[in-house]
């Protein structure tokens, strides 16, 4: 499947989607009694052994190139995937990620804060409406450290996301993902000694299940967006908490409530919304510029 039509691209996002819960299932499943730093870092090493065969796409005049933000995009995705283990064993599995959703609600804030762009009512709508969708799916009564730790990968995300526009020109998804995870060997290491666990080989089986899923997810959004406007697709993304819906339901027992359902839509509606008008946007200029010529 290349992804050169936007059937296509929406079919990837779709699986890509399915395969990133499936590593999320993964991490829940496997508990939260287990060494989370050590965990982190067998993940780090197990990445790094599959991207071994994509070694040939790396520009190795350049191979440095970007090492500033490869080293902040790094330590803050070792943050992000921290609290997204604490929210995983901590939240159901759906609820999760509804709230990890509300990472394009807030690279918007950034956007605005960081970048000077202008919110559109739409994109302000999106923003508000998706803001009070976590206090719905969170509810104040229920607040908790380890619940607001799926905000901080919600965070973790927007940052990284926007840090993408600063990255080298022509530099590709391996070489970004080779820096980075080398990047975050000395941190993980550190607090994988500073936890002082023993070894636990077990783990070596969750860490490249996971790593080899993730990386599955990152390759169909490679090849979806690659050759397809984002705004046609990107909705599709938000399958993924279809998925997450039905594998806590089959996986974990998991029944969302009435406020689950209310708070997601109040976090996905808007973000759908504005794909369709950007969508109808686009097609309304090709159609003046082709009445033109």
């Amino acid at each position: 499947m290349s992804g050169r039509t936007i059937n296509s691209a929406i079919v990837l996002l779709v699986i890509g989607n399915f395969l990133a819960i499936i590593s999320d299932s993964i991490i829940k499943w496997q508990g939260g009694d287990v060494p989370i730093f050590q965990f982190v870092l067998l993940r780090v090493f197990c990445t790094l052994a599959l991207l071994l065969p994509f070694l040939g796409m790396i520009d190795r005049g350049r191979l440095f190139e970007g090492t500033k933000i490869h080293l902040i995009r790094a330590h803050v995705g070792l943050a992000g995937v921290l609290c997204m283990i604490v929210a995983l064993n901590s939240l159901p599995l759906a609820t999760a990620n509804a709230i990890f959703y509300a990472a394009p609600v807030l690279v918007m804030v950034f956007g605005v804060w960081f970048f000077g762009e202008r919110l559109s009512w739409l994109s302000f709508f999106a923003v508000v409406s998706g803001f009070l969708g976590i206090v719905v799916i969170l509810r104040p009564v229920e607040l908790s450290w380890e619940s607001l730790s799926a905000l901080g990968l919600a965070f973790a995300l927007a940052i990284n996301a926007l840090l993408v526009r600063k990255l080298p020109k022509g530099q590709t998804m391996a070489h970004t993902l080779l820096l980075t995870h080398l990047y975050v060997i000395p941190a993980a290491t550190v607090l994988a000694l500073v936890e002082g666990a023993p070894f636990d080989p077990t783990l070596l089986g969750t860490a490249f299940a996971s790593s080899f899923f993730i990386l599955g997810y990152n390759i169909t959004v490679l090849l979806a967006y690659r050759h397809v406007s984002a705004n046609q697709v990107t909705s599709a993304e938000y399958t993924g908490l279809i998925w997450a819906m039905l594998i806590g339901w089959v996986w974990f027992a998991e029944v969302p409530d009435i406020w689950f359902y209310l708070g997601s839509a109040m976090i996905v509606v808007p973000i759908i919304l504005q794909s369709l008008e950007e969508k109808r946007r686009l097609r309304v200029i090709r159609k003046t510029c082709e009445a033109g010529s």
